[in-house]
């Protein structure tokens, strides 16, 4: 117990024996100011004690960074490639890929994890395919994409036609609008092995790697979207 409550304590004893202080008479102010100084000295060091013990996360995150967060808007720094294969780089690219799968998103960036690095991944696994509607799969030339990891990564644009459709981000939850990508694109770059990679690919495939690419630049869809096409894409159930 420290000074303060014990003389905390021996104030009330001299409180309940006094013979001018009768019970339910106003306790002097001195009084007062001594049991408050030891409340909030118990408080402070509560709030203290918990802020040591819970600490706030830190990136890589687990989760993915909305619109507002500075790093959305940051340009992401080139990766060592002699680093590519150490435990921080990795760690990095592993949450990525443990987050995209989770929330069942086709690609994400290392920024939208809040790690301000060169580092982008994709992945159109077969369940999600499977579960897509067969006129959305023509419509948009969807295919089964295995799992690519580019680290440093370069984009040519193969194919200057460009091609609107909607596109929705996780780190603008809840959103969606039209937005015109490139019809056909090269990626090149490192993979999670640090072994130099190319890949040429249209379509659908294109347009993930041109909105990840985008987000290592600090730029948002929404920086090319028709504004008028922006919408919520719950709005529906608002009226209901």
């Amino acid at each position: 117990m420290n000074k303060s409550c014990i003389s905390l304590l021996h104030l009330s004893r001299i409180y309940l024996r006094h013979p001018n202080i009768t019970r339910g008479a106003v306790m002097p102010l001195h009084f007062v100011g001594l049991r408050t100084y030891c409340s909030s000295v118990r408080v402070r060091s509560y709030l203290q004690y918990m802020k040591r013990k819970i600490r706030p996360p830190t990136p890589p995150y687990s989760h993915v960074c909305q619109v507002g967060d500075p790093v959305l808007r940051s340009h992401a720094s080139l990766v060592d490639p002699a680093a590519v294969k150490g435990p921080e780089v990795q760690k990095v690219i592993d949450t990525m890929i443990k987050v995209m799968r989770k929330l069942e998103c086709v690609g994400l960036s290392a920024p939208q994890i809040g790690v301000p690095l060169r580092i982008l991944a994709l992945e159109y696994p077969q369940k999600m395919l499977e579960e897509t509607p067969s006129v959305l799969r023509e419509a948009r030339g969807l295919s089964v994409l295995p799992l690519r990891v580019f680290v440093n990564p370069q984009m040519r644009v193969l194919d200057g036609r460009t091609v609107v459709f909607q596109e929705a981000c996780e780190s603008i939850t809840g959103f969606s609008a039209a937005v015109p990508r490139y019809l056909s694109v090269e990626i090149s770059g490192l993979n999670e092995k640090a072994e130099s990679v190319t890949w040429q690919t249209s379509h659908w495939a294109a347009r993930i790697i041109q909105h990840e690419m985008d987000h290592l630049d600090g730029i948002l869809y929404i920086d090319h979207m028709d504004s008028k096409s922006f919408i919520n894409i719950n709005w529906q159930s608002y009226n209901e």
